[in-house]
């Protein structure tokens, strides 16, 4: 992430006034600078890793021309998203249903101006979720055909720590700081893949990055981090990841971190949903009988 921005600028924040000169005798009066314009003020950055102070304009020495905006590019284009667990009227939804596309990026200052302007995650209402992933994701879910192999790091916060351990993330994954940490397709296809949808493993699901994404799920009495990665199976990518994880993050080594497959959440997903509509029927049986014996 450091080869996309400086942590200084080195353009000075205001132009010099010049003053005017005169080679006669006559007194000049000197006109008094103006005031510097007020300048928005905008939530600072909480990672101990990046900084929010981006040299985004350049200026030749002795030109007259107006400054040039510059774009520091990332290697991906990733997609913010928002999920609220029930709308405003109460209604519990979907998890799909519920999630909304906030905007995508593709570079450091648009990842900033995006970030700044979010509410951070200690202020958003319990239940509430953000997502970050590959623009390659058409969904933010498990079923996606870049997530359907893959799983999740799982990290759960105490409250009043999400702020800074979420944006560090954010910025290490659009930075990039996980590249490199998946070997070779060969190194872990002789492992137990039985379970792999292969039907999913196109060209373009295999060109996607290791990373998928990662998402903050705030709820009333804890927060959860998840950084999602692309291949169960791998396990010492899987490794890897955690590593880079803990040290992004500057979690101690003995941290405890949870890895889940995203085939086990849909099975967990199921077996859940089994369960429900096994209640509402034995319910609705019940009160079937008792309607029965009652009229007897």
């Amino acid at each position: 992430m450091s080869t996309y921005f400086s942590n200084h600028s080195n353009q000075s924040r205001f132009l010099a006034i010049s003053q005017a000169s005169s080679t006669t005798t006559t007194a000049t009066a000197t006109v008094p600078a103006p005031a510097p314009p007020a300048q928005k003020t905008t939530r600072r950055s909480t990672s101990k890793h990046f900084s929010t102070s981006v040299d985004t304009h350049h200026q030749d020495s002795g030109s007259s021309s107006p400054a040039t905006p510059i774009v520091h590019p990332l290697r991906n284009t990733w997609v913010f998203w928002f999920r609220q667990q029930r709308s405003p009227g109460n209604k519990l939804l979907d998890y799909e249903e519920g999630i909304k596309k906030i905007a995508s990026f593709a570079s450091v200052e648009s990842f900033w101006s995006l970030q700044t302007h979010l509410t951070p995650p200690s202020a958003l209402t319990p239940t509430t979720d953000y997502l970050l992933f590959h623009a390659g994701i058409a969904r933010p879910v498990w079923e996606d055909p870049g997530n359907i192999n893959g799983g999740k790091w799982i990290l759960r916060l105490r409250k009043g720590v999400a702020d800074r351990i979420w944006e560090s993330l954010l910025c290490a994954v659009a930075g990039d700081m996980f590249a490199g940490h998946r070997e070779t397709k060969d190194s872990w296809e002789d492992e137990d893949s039985s379970d792999i949808d292969s039907s999913n493993n196109a060209d373009s699901v295999d060109a996607l990055p290791e990373i998928c994404g990662c998402t903050i799920s705030v709820r009333a009495s804890e927060d959860i981090v998840s950084l999602w990665n692309r291949v169960d199976h791998d396990v010492k990518t899987r490794e890897r990841i955690r590593e880079t994880m803990k040290q992004v993050l500057g979690l101690p080594q003995g941290t405890n971190l949870e890895y889940k497959s995203n085939n086990d959440s849909m099975q967990d997903k199921d077996r859940n949903a089994f369960r429900a509509l096994a209640s509402s029927s034995s319910l609705s049986l019940s009160t079937s009988l008792g309607t029965i014996s009652a009229a007897a």
